[in-house]
């Protein structure tokens, strides 16, 4: 965008976390004093000659971002300059964000932020907010050394057209720019500053504005009722089973005294001798079990950690690159559960199993998230990530997770095969005719439904976060989400896999990592929902992305659930 440069600032160095997530930080022309008032400061002046093809392109760019609400996004003290208005019944919506100006179209309809002033009323005509109003709240600390914190940052867009540049006087007309204007047009930058101390805000809890303009608390209660409803609901019914069927076949086998009982078998006791037979495809039950315990241990940290405010959205890109880190640390389970697994399925090929489990679904994330980036290069997007940054996630993948996953596979693959309780017969039995939903397909279709009821009103606000620039602070939520959908996934699998054993269909391995895990397909049809109702998204690159990152999440959240 052409607005006004900072020149000869060095740029704020940015965490691992931010660089992944896109978020730039650029040095600003505006300049503050503590304390020292400012009023109508010019400053730049940026002139277009429609006439000119360069300037005309660079004002088309302009009138598009407006036309699609782009936001600016400020910070002072690493706090976001908050644009606070007022909505509906007496409340007051504070956003990270303001907007850089706004249409009213040709009908004379104002969009977006073009409604909170009334001058805005030309039609087929674009206002730029080219002044604000930036008011700074601080607070004196009382007992230390003199001195005051900055607690709070708000402003309000303006929009004036200045008829000296060089001397601006900050009232009269809005600055307009015509759709259909000719000539030269010319945008003068301004600002003003004021100070004002705040004696109720700490500096401890300056984050907490961003709690009162969002009030999500009572859906998120509402929601966490809902889930610990089927969490309920699906513990009573596993309890049930155990408990009923378990007593009475225990109880029946204490009561035989001959032999000639014991042959009338029923149920899920005719597969005892097929029961461990290893399941087709082996190997990649046993990569995918591997990185799923990666990803499930990660989870269960990084969320740990938020919940106790070491991740808080002040620090910011500290999730991501929290997420990362133990993503590679966490090798070393992985390779060993991968290894027990396959062992235990008798497999023999070991060389290859370590390097799948290393290699395969890192490398397919890989993957997407470098095709994404070259997609970012080519549309000169500032989220594009560096190409040092990409050699050091590669460093990280290659000299510390590898390492990690060999020596887990080395001892998972030393330790005995997990014994089995009952010997597997030579010749496999006959799988009778099954009843519709024991079936494999119907079976996991009902088995992705539970686990994605508790998950998707949190999905929404994550969503909202990735997407919509909104803050994400309710980890507490997320956190007891987190565990209410393991329980669920757990208890859900267990269930079906008891029909179809009772159904004497003893294929359970794949079948239950794949009931739970199909949780990601849904997860997958919620995020197509998302971008066409709640995204505005134009242009191939941006939906390839959309689609791009979504894909990665859903390999994750497959991972996880199964």
């Amino acid at each position: 965008f052409d607005f006004c440069q900072a020149e000869g600032k060095k740029r704020p160095s940015e965490n691992l976390g931010q660089v992944l997530f896109g978020e730039r930080i650029e040095p600003s022309p505006y300049r503050f004093t503590f304390n020292k008032k400012e009023t109508c400061k010019s400053v730049c002046t940026k002139t277009y000659d429609t006439r000119k093809v360069e300037d005309k392109q660079k004002l088309d760019f302009l009138k598009k971002s407006m036309l699609l609400n782009y936001q600016h996004h400020w910070i002072v003290d690493n706090m976001p300059v908050t644009w606070c208005y007022d909505v509906e019944d007496g409340q007051r919506f504070c956003n990270p964000g303001f907007p850089i100006g706004c249409y009213i179209t040709e009908d004379g309809r104002p969009k977006d932020a073009c409604v909170i002033n009334s001058e805005f009323h030309e039609k087929d005509t674009f206002y730029i907010f080219n002044h604000v109003d930036i008011k700074i709240y601080y607070h004196v600390v009382e007992n230390e050394a003199l001195g005051a914190r900055l607690v709070a940052a708000k402003l309000e867009p303006k929009s004036y057209k200045h008829t000296h540049p060089d001397n601006p006087d900050c009232s009269g007309v809005p600055m307009d720019i015509s759709n259909k204007a000719n000539g030269e047009i010319k945008i003068a930058y301004t600002y003003s500053v004021s100070f004002e101390e705040e004696k109720n805000i700490r500096w401890a809890s300056r984050w907490d504005y961003i709690l009162e303009s969002m009030p999500h608390t009572h859906i998120q209660w509402f929601s966490i009722m809902n889930s610990l409803v089927i969490v309920l609901f699906l513990s009573g019914m596993v309890a049930m089973i155990m408990l009923r069927t378990l007593h009475k076949d225990i109880a029946r086998y204490n009561q035989m005294d001959s032999t000639e009982d014991a042959q009338e078998e029923f149920g899920w006791k005719l597969v005892h001798g097929d029961i461990f037979r290893p399941p087709r495809k082996g190997m990649l039950l046993s990569v995918f079990l591997g990185s799923g315990t990666q990803i499930l241990i990660m989870t269960f940290v990084t969320l740990f950690f938020a919940c106790l405010g070491f991740l808080s959205p002040a620090n910011r890109g500290a999730l991501m690159t929290c997420a990362v880190v133990l993503w590679v640390l966490l090798g070393t389970p992985a390779g060993y559960v991968a290894a027990r697994f396959y062992k235990s399925f008798g497999g023999e090929k070991w060389k290859t199993n370590v390097l799948l489990t290393s290699f395969l679904c890192p490398g397919i994330v890989f993957a997407d998230f470098f095709i994404m980036n070259l997609i970012l290069w080519g549309e000169g997007s500032s989220a594009a990530i560096p190409f040092g940054t990409l050699v050091a996630i590669l460093a990280l993948w290659f000299c510390i997770s590898v390492p990690l996953t060999f020596i887990g596979a080395y001892f998972g693959f030393k330790k005995n095969a997990i014994e089995h309780p009952v010997r597997t017969n030579q010749i496999p039995r006959q799988i009778p005719e099954q009843s519709f939903y024991t079936k494999p397909l119907p079976g996991i279709i009902m088995g992705g439904i539970l686990p994605f009821g508790c998950i998707f009103i949190q999905l929404f606000f994550i969503l909202n976060s990735i997407w919509s620039h909104q803050m994400y602070y309710m980890f507490g939520f997320l956190f007891l989400v987190f565990i209410i959908l393991v329980i669920t996934c757990s208890e859900a699998t267990i269930l079906l896999c008891y029909f179809h054993l009772c159904a004497e269909d003893y294929h359970w391995q794949w079948r239950s990592f794949l009931t739970s895990g199909f949780t990601a397909v849904y997860f997958l049809i919620y995020a197509i929902h998302y971008f066409f109702s709640k995204l505005q998204i134009t242009g191939t690159a941006s939906t390839i992305l959309y689609f791009g990152y979504t894909m990665i999440m859903v390999l994750i959240f497959f991972l996880f659930t199964g």
